[in-house]
């Protein structure tokens, strides 16, 4: 009987009690076990998103430098293309009043006349002197213009100097050409001073302190014709130059 009585009641009342004793059962909480490794697994998740962020971080910027070395390359490459290729085989008047070609290159330096274009801030032709110096214990190479032609007004020609590459550990020049004047035969040489003619080949090679690789550059002269001394062309009216590159505009 008491059993029974046990049972004995509202249905309401019954169901309140069956409510609060799953209500009791379910809201137990988490144990301390699933705790750490609900934070074990954040934790590894984080590791795993920054690891990725610092990949994705690094890969862009060996890409942007990258990028940067290949646009320095093509910059120093384009500069010889469409200067150093077009070169002029004129000649300069010297003190001794000599007629001196104006193409003259050795081992680290060169120079050269060629033509800026009529859109360009210096327009005509133009002297190039290109040398290895070194600036606060900084390799350089540098290109130095001075006009070709004098200007009328009598005043000094405007020199100026750029900086083309910078941090260099090594810079030479080679040139190949007809050893020579009227000679078929080609010969690769590190000096081209005082011929009459210009070289058909120029490579450079350039190699930078960081270790970058830099392919060589090797430019084919598009003029080649000698200088005849009798006509008088191309005779520059500054004069002086010396024949000697590095000596060249100091």
């Amino acid at each position: 009987m008491k059993i029974k009585a046990a049972f004995v009641g509202s249905p309401h009342k019954r169901s309140i009690e069956f409510l609060s004793v799953g209500l009791r059962s379910d809201s137990r909480g988490f144990t301390l076990i699933e705790v750490l490794i609900a934070l074990t697994l954040l934790s590894v998740m984080v590791v795993l998103l920054f690891a990725s962020l610092k990949i994705g971080t690094d890969s862009w910027e060996k890409g942007e430098n990258k990028i940067t070395e290949v646009n320095e390359i093509a910059v120093v490459y384009n500069f010889f293309q469409q200067h150093l290729s077009v070169a002029k085989p004129l000649s300069n008047d010297s003190p001794e009043g000599e007629q001196r070609f104006s193409f003259q290159g050795a081992a680290q330096s060169l120079m050269f006349v060629s033509e800026f274009p009529a859109s360009a801030a210096r327009s005509g032709l133009q002297h190039y002197l290109l040398s290895k110096n070194e600036v606060d214990n900084e390799q350089l190479i540098n290109v130095s213009l001075i006009p070709y032609i004098e200007p009328i007004d009598g005043e000094e020609p405007q020199k100026e100097e750029i900086t083309l590459i910078r941090h260099v550990k090594d810079f030479k020049l080679s040139y190949f050409g007809a050893d020579t004047e009227g000679s078929s035969r080609g010969v690769w040489t590190d000096e081209w001073l005082n011929k009459n003619i210009l070289p058909r080949l120029v490579k450079i090679k350039i190699e930078l302190e960081s270790g970058i690789y830099w392919p060589e550059m090797i430019i084919e002269l598009k003029v080649s014709d000698a200088i005849d001394s009798n006509t008088g062309i191309g005779l520059n009216p500054i004069g002086g130059l010396p024949t000697n590159p590095v000596e060249a505009f100091r």
